[in-house]
């Protein structure tokens, strides 16, 4: 009896032992949209890495659109419905305006690889840091872009004067300076923009190269900007503050840790193939290729220096936002 009373003691001990190893494995739900693309991959390798760093301790469980639709990602994020997640500012700029300063028209075409450093510098100023705290959410890393152009199914573009009443789906800081040339901004989800295009929804959309080729807008359209330079959207990855506090030093470690190597593969990637399917894409596919002049160029900067000074007396109530400006404005210049 003794005998057998050690050995149930011991197999509960062993079962226990399992339990508690089990349970040590932890796995973050990840909310994403669309489909995976350049535009994902850095939450794609940084699984990768997390996994493997780990021993597949810690896991990154992805989800493309099952846990939140895009624009409720920063909510879902708040209260914990999952630990990480995707958004872009644009889509709800009263809930994270701070970080809307980036999307604003700079009229400057910079490296992939700059743009994350300039975004990781204005998510670590403490007036943005603040503002995401209200969702309990800490900025992890950026999606970086490059400067937005957009694709059209109108007659064509042979004047800045064509943009009236052209209805075009684009994040603010662009869509604030065609707006003064008469342009309508139209919100159309991500997922809609092709049927949108093709039922005359809208007339156009702004995106990067990636977005182009995800939503296939080349297929249906007419013209291509070239050389609009007026900025792109900021689409973060954030986490929920509470999960990221309550992970085990390692863990922490190893998501932490992988993050500037998540980076540079996403730069990478997206600089070495997508910017090139891109081209190769509206090239098959016929589009005339607009290409603004100096003059035009000149003209479109001067519209998007009164942009910016409106950003800044429309938030200057909430935030500081002149110093935040001055701040990211000297990112781009460096």
């Amino acid at each position: 009896m003794a005998s057998f009373s050690k050995a149930l003691v011991a197999s509960l001990a062993l079962a226990g032992f399992a339990a508690t190893e089990v349970h040590a494995a932890t796995e973050w739900n990840v909310s994403l949209w669309g489909k995976r693309r350049a535009f994902t991959e850095n939450v794609e390798k940084l699984a990768e890495l997390v996994e493997a760093k780990t021993n597949g301790d810690f896991k990154l469980k992805i989800s493309y659109g099952g846990l939140s639709k895009s624009r409720e990602n920063l909510d879902g994020i708040s209260f914990g419905a999952f630990e990480m997640a995707q958004f872009c500012s644009f889509y709800h700029t009263d809930k994270n305006p701070t970080i809307t300063v980036t999307e604003l028209p700079f009229s400057k075409d910079v490296s992939l690889a700059r743009i994350a450093e300039i975004y990781d510098a204005v998510y670590k100023h403490p007036t943005v840091a603040k503002d995401l705290a209200r969702w309990n959410a800490t900025l992890l890393m950026s999606s970086p872009m490059p400067q937005y152009n957009i694709v059209s199914k109108s007659e064509g573009l042979n004047a800045l004067s064509d943009f009236e009443g052209l209805r075009v789906r684009g994040p603010g800081g662009i869509m604030g300076v065609l707006g003064k040339l008469g342009a309508v901004k139209t919100g159309v989800p991500f997922a809609e923009v092709r049927q949108s295009m093709d039922s005359g929804v809208i007339d156009a959309a702004s995106f990067a190269p990636h977005a182009h080729l995800a939503t296939n807008t080349y297929k249906v359209g007419n013209w291509v900007t070239t050389n609009l330079n007026l900025g792109s959207a900021n689409c973060p990855i954030v986490v929920n503050t509470d999960s990221l506090a309550e992970l085990k030093p390692a863990h922490r470690e190893a998501l932490l840790g992988s993050v500037d190597e998540a980076m540079a593969h996403y730069v990478d990637n997206y600089e070495n193939n997508t910017t090139a399917k891109y081209q190769a894409a509206i090239e098959e596919a016929g589009l005339t290729q607009v290409t603004f002049t100096p003059e035009q160029t000149a003209e479109l900067n001067k519209l998007a220096e009164s942009v910016r000074e409106e950003w800044i007396a429309k938030w200057g109530g909430k935030f500081d936002a002149q110093a935040l400006f001055d701040f990211t404005a000297e990112q781009f210049a460096k």
